[in-house]
């Protein structure tokens, strides 16, 4: 990881890193405009404890990757995180990285991760330009039957509640290793239909 000093400054969000030495002050996470931009050491996921959801809901947001990483790395919004300080945090999470591929994982406890769509490439992302510059709006759809995972307006992967396993706590967003990502739109919306008045945005 090259550290990016800086630590996560926005209120009330907190992360968690997928190597258990990383530390808070080796990324920078603020706010920046009407949302928020993530330079990124080691890989980690972020978090409102207040933006959390069960039932039927989606968490959505644009991402914008601002330059061209050493190595292809994803990022994106996770959903039904729970126990996200502890000692087996679980959420399931759906990224996307520069060459337009997807990927949707099941994170279990702090080692074991499972893959419930493994890399694939879709036309409905934008894959990187030639300065490593790509923005995607993702969406994680929670239904009574089904998780649905969206691309730019597009359903690119489901799977089962069944194989998502409980859907029910944090949402928030993903960024791995070394990664310069501005969010956009970010927003947990409860309810089949989505209203609107019910959602916490990066605008509150």
């Amino acid at each position: 990881d090259k550290i990016a000093a800086g630590g996560v400054q926005v209120p009330g969000w907190s992360a968690r890193f997928d190597r258990p030495a990383a530390m808070p002050e080796q990324v920078k996470f603020v706010r920046m405009g009407g949302g928020y931009h993530v330079t990124a050491g080691p890989a980690a996921i972020y978090y409102d404890a207040r933006s959390t959801a069960s039932g039927n809901y989606t968490v959505r947001a644009s991402f914008t990757q601002t330059k061209a990483p050493a190595h292809p790395e994803a990022y994106g919004l996770f959903a039904g995180g729970q126990n996200l300080q502890g000692a087996a945090p679980s959420y399931v999470y759906f990224v996307v990285r520069g060459d337009g591929k997807y990927l949707v994982k099941h994170r279990a406890n702090a080692t074991e991760v499972h893959t419930l769509v493994d890399w694939t490439a879709s036309p409905a992302l934008k894959a990187a330009d030639a300065n490593g510059k790509a923005t995607n709006a993702l969406e994680i759809r929670v239904a009574a039957d089904s998780v649905r995972f969206v691309a730019n307006g597009t359903p690119v992967a489901a799977v089962s509640r069944k194989e998502a396993g409980a859907m029910s706590g944090a949402a928030g967003l993903r960024v791995n290793h070394n990664l310069d990502v501005h969010v956009d739109g970010f927003a947990v919306t409860r309810g089949a239909a989505g209203a609107r008045s019910a959602s916490r945005s990066a605008s509150r």
